[in-house]
């Protein structure tokens, strides 16, 4: 994306008196992610301390500093995901990816992350697979998703 188009999009909304993270949320449905000299633009442009806007940036797990993956899984590992198996996904996942929670694949396939709570306990274990919940998953449920992502 031009910087042109940056500098609109964040124009625009500091002038409907938007504030940081609708500018963060739209610029990061653009682009993909939040690389740093956009977070500079935004400090300057709002006439924030940069520090503020990164450390908003940083705070909040919905905000990327990197591409993500074309496909993104998000594994439950809460309290009753855990109880009922989740770190048997979480092992297979990583296995099959051939990469650890919080990294994407070198061919920019699959982002793979562990939250905390995805507020679907009774289904547990879940996962978010591309903004889809995936109910009672199993090492072979998971695995299974991959290889028909793949």
């Amino acid at each position: 994306m031009e910087i042109e188009k940056i500098y609109k999009i964040i124009d625009d909304m500091v002038d409907n008196n938007e504030g940081l993270i609708p500018i963060l949320q739209k610029l990061q449905d653009e682009l993909g992610y939040l690389p740093i000299n956009v977070l500079k633009v935004i400090s300057e442009k709002m006439h924030l301390p940069y520090q503020q806007v990164f450390g908003v940036t940083t705070f909040y797990s919905q905000f990327r500093l990197e591409p993500q993956g074309k496909n993104l899984i998000q594994l439950c590992d809460g309290t009753a995901c855990h109880v009922r198996g989740s770190k048997k996904n979480i092992r297979a996942t990583e296995k099959r990816l051939g990469i650890k929670r919080g990294e994407t694949t070198e061919d920019m396939k699959f982002t793979f992350e562990v939250v905390y709570c995805l507020g679907s306990c009774a289904l547990s274990p879940t996962a978010m697979i591309n903004k889809k919940i995936v109910p009672k998953l199993t090492p072979s449920k998971i695995l299974k998703i991959i290889d028909e992502l793949s």
